[in-house]
């Protein structure tokens, strides 16, 4: 029987021989300057998405899941605070609510697009939900224009999920708005199979208005720490 010739269904190398020499420049200058760290490259990135996003900041961290358990962190959840979000998503979604001590609520999802189902959403809200958490599921965003503004007036923070979804965008009120930029906050996931992918792992939290809330997650993702050697409160290894 002649052999057959194997063609992988997902092949990082194809996208790596595009931009290999660009890889390796950077790659030298991390290795030169000793930043490995955070530092000047991850500040650039970080200035990149926020005006690729049109936001106030955006914060880098480890992971997407990081990302998001530092966002749920910088709202002050307790026991018996509910986020809704949606069944169809990855784990990290609803396990990063029970790790900031609040409940997940399941809305939802809408069949032909499976978002979540706005209807579905503020139907569940109660007075007991602190945030509601879409997840921008196969590049396609949520209607979030449906819900933004009845969630601000309840005092409801809308978390965005936006690790499969960078790039993608809709209009609202005229005006052109990417994932991570409609809610109160953004998380991004760069891990290699993503959209915008990475050698390794990586997340990062948009944060459109806030330069408090900006603050308080850059900390919270070193420890709790705004000044070395001096901790605040206690927060995670995310750099």
């Amino acid at each position: 029987m002649a052999a057959q010739n194997k063609i992988p269904s997902f092949d990082l190398t194809r996208n790596y021989d595009r931009v290999r020499e660009e890889v390796r420049v950077a790659l030298d200058r991390v290795l030169e300057t000793q930043h490995f760290i955070l530092g000047p490259e991850v500040e650039c990135l970080e200035k990149e998405i926020a005006a690729y996003l049109e936001v106030e900041s955006a914060v880098g961290c480890a992971s997407g899941t990081d990302a998001l358990v530092l966002a749920l962190m910088s709202l002050d959840l307790k026991e018996g605070d509910e986020v809704i979000t949606t069944p169809f998503t990855f784990f990290a979604t609803a396990s990063c609510i029970t790790r900031n001590g609040a409940r997940p609520v399941f809305a939802d999802v809408d069949p032909d697009t499976y978002n979540l189902d706005m209807g579905s959403v503020m139907d569940k809200v109660t007075p007991r939900t602190k945030a509601v958490l879409p997840v921008h599921l196969f590049g396609q965003m949520c209607r979030l224009e449906l819900i933004r503004d009845e969630l601000k007036e309840r005092g409801i923070v809308l978390v965005e999920d936006c690790a499969q979804a960078i790039g993608a965008h809709r209009m609202i009120e005229k005006k052109v708005c990417r994932a991570g930029s409609v809610g109160d906050l953004g998380c991004f996931s760069f891990f290699p199979t993503k959209n915008l992918g990475c050698y390794g792992d990586g997340g990062m939290v948009s944060i459109p208005g806030s330069k408090v809330i900006s603050d308080r997650i850059r900390s919270l993702r070193v420890h709790g720490s705004g000044k070395t050697y001096f901790h605040d409160e206690v927060g995670i290894n995310s750099r």
